[in-house]
């Protein structure tokens, strides 16, 4: 017998504790299509792409990190177009935005300290009055350059550098997606390096005038990580198909 919608629910809620993380994003079930789950998609953004891979790789249940419903809800003839498609092909759509950021197993940030091998790592990047990011130290100096490679091969990305101080790396803070906004922490704790997924335009002078050095990796690029990370454990947990569903922006 397959695990129910119910059950897998229970599960993610805990794991992630969403209701406790503070967020304009709607998280949880946003889109109940089914009783019984078989097999799960697993993708950054709640899309229509998205969902018509979903609906041919035969997906029951899609679990996003970017979701449909939000406090300030805008775009609403998207809304019901998307929520029309997914109840009609009985796909459910589960969405976790800080809640997989912030995680300090799962989450986007902490699964990229530890791919980049940093140590002492502590939370870091405040938003909404929760750390959502991570903060530690390399195991060896790197030059800017040396590092964005790094990421570059690691996440499979093409960064946009900004070489801000020519000395070497040791303390670098991960905020991904558009984590740009807590570069201000970056600053007051004097790391070497700051690494998000896109810069805004207002922050160059600021980065720049404060001699931190900033890695933009993308927001599409940092954020696949926390709904990977979730897909072992729920296949493990419930015995379901798992599948990583690609649709990158670009940005």
């Amino acid at each position: 017998m397959a695990p129910t919608l119910l059950s897998i629910t229970r599960c993610l809620n805990k794991l992630l504790d969403v209701k406790n993380v503070p967020d304009t994003s709607k998280n949880g079930m946003q889109v109940k299509a089914g009783k019984e789950v078989k097999k799960i998609g697993f993708a950054v953004d709640a899309c229509m792409e998205v969902f018509a891979k979903a609906k041919k790789q035969k997906c029951d249940l899609v679990i996003v990190h970017h979701g449909i419903l939000w406090k300030h809800q805008k775009y609403k003839k998207h809304l019901e177009k998307r929520i029309n498609f997914l109840k009609k092909n009985k796909i459910s759509l589960y969405a976790a935005h800080l809640p997989l950021d912030k995680h300090d197993k799962y989450g986007n940030a902490i699964v990229i300290a530890n791919i980049l091998r940093l140590k002492n790592t502590n939370g870091f990047g405040v938003y909404e009055g929760i750390p959502v990011g991570f903060r530690g130290e390399l195991k060896k100096k790197l030059s800017v350059d040396e590092l964005s490679k790094n990421v570059n091969k690691l996440l499979k990305t093409k960064s946009k550098v900004f070489n801000f101080n020519k000395k070497k790396i040791k303390t670098v803070g991960i905020v991904t997606g558009g984590g740009s906004s807590t570069l201000q922490e970056a600053i007051e704790k004097k790391l070497d390096c700051f690494i998000t997924g896109e810069v805004v335009h207002m922050i160059y002078n600021y980065a720049k005038e404060s001699k931190i050095n900033m890695i933009s990796a993308g927001h599409y690029a940092t954020e696949t990580f926390g709904v990977k990370a979730l897909m072992p454990i729920l296949k493990e947990k419930f015995g379901v198909d798992v599948v990583f569903i690609d649709a990158p922006t670009g940005l």
